[in-house]
């Protein structure tokens, strides 16, 4: 697929999202990202019910009364996005691996993300920073980073998701949306997931192929490790082998979804084969009811 292509086809699908979420949220609110942050307003006067905790002391210290202040939901948000660019990304069918859509769902919310003058920046990492982009407005921006993206050849296999998130951390020194995309083929990262969860508004994306829960019948065959590049002969054909692959990974998916939901963040299963438009819909507009 050319650039064009590529930018075309991510058009086609930022405009899917937004008219069915118009729709879906009979015009009540048709953003794809809703303000998480609060930004001073102004001070009023103290009303019964009022939370004690927004008096304005000094305000109410001047003997006109006891002012409370308000707050306004902040607008301008700072998207951000942890794209995992390692080697086991590179399963799938041509032009449907997990690292094409991953690149599908950065350019279209990125797109979405401009139009609502948001900040967007992105950071891609296997086992080392690959590239990062420092979030700035404008459409121009958001063709830049979908440009990289489409063109990256990264130069490390293996993830850390781990140092991922650290970096980010280290980064953000706003409160964000954060929008993580990766196969979750590591260890010993939950740790980093809460944190950055518990400092940002994040979205975890879990990118999966059939192939990987699904194993054709063809009987012992070679099988490569795309981080590792290590071939070793499995029988495919064996039943304690299937019920182990199977088993690994949806023990891995149950686990992220349920860390996710412990620590706030959202969480979205998305399969190389499926339409994932929909998926994607259905979460931003639990979303936008969530935080109305």
């Amino acid at each position: 697929m050319e650039l064009r292509e590529f930018f075309y086809k991510l058009r086609k699908y930022e405009i899917r999202i937004r008219k069915a979420i118009d729709t879906q949220m009979h015009g009540d609110y048709n953003s794809v990202f809703k303000g998480t942050g609060l930004e001073f307003d102004e001070v009023r006067t103290y009303q019964y019910g009022d939370d004690v905790r927004t008096i304005d002391w000094n305000v109410s210290a001047k003997g006109q009364g006891v002012f409370v202040k308000t707050f306004k939901e902040e607008k301008e948000q700072n998207v951000f996005f942890i794209l995992d660019v390692s080697g086991s990304q590179y399963i799938g069918k041509p032009d449907q691996q997990k690292i094409d859509i991953g690149r599908e769902i950065c350019g279209v919310l990125a797109f979405s993300a401009v139009k609502e003058n948001s900040s967007v920046g992105i950071l891609c990492y296997s086992a080392e920073r690959e590239k990062y982009i420092k979030p700035k407005k404008g459409i121009k921006h958001a063709f830049e980073i979908i440009a990289n993206i489409y063109h990256m050849k990264p130069r490390h296999l293996k993830t850390n998701l781990t140092k991922a998130i650290s970096a980010a951390l280290s980064i953000l020194k706003r409160k964000s949306i954060v929008v993580l995309i990766s196969d979750f083929v590591d260890e010993n990262y939950d740790q980093k997931l809460k944190a950055l969860a518990k400092k940002h508004d994040l979205i975890v994306i879990h990118l999966s192929d059939i192939r990987e829960k699904a194993l054709p019948d063809l009987g012992i065959v070679p099988l490569k490790d795309k981080e590792t590049q290590q071939t070793i002969w499995v029988n495919t054909s064996a039943k304690i082998f299937r019920e182990k692959v199977i088993g690994f990974f949806g023990k891995k998916q149950k686990e992220l979804e349920t860390l996710c939901h412990q620590h706030g963040a959202n969480y979205l299963f998305v399969d190389t084969h499926e339409d994932y438009i929909p998926k994607m819909v259905k979460l931003f507009n639990v979303r936008n009811r969530v935080r109305k």
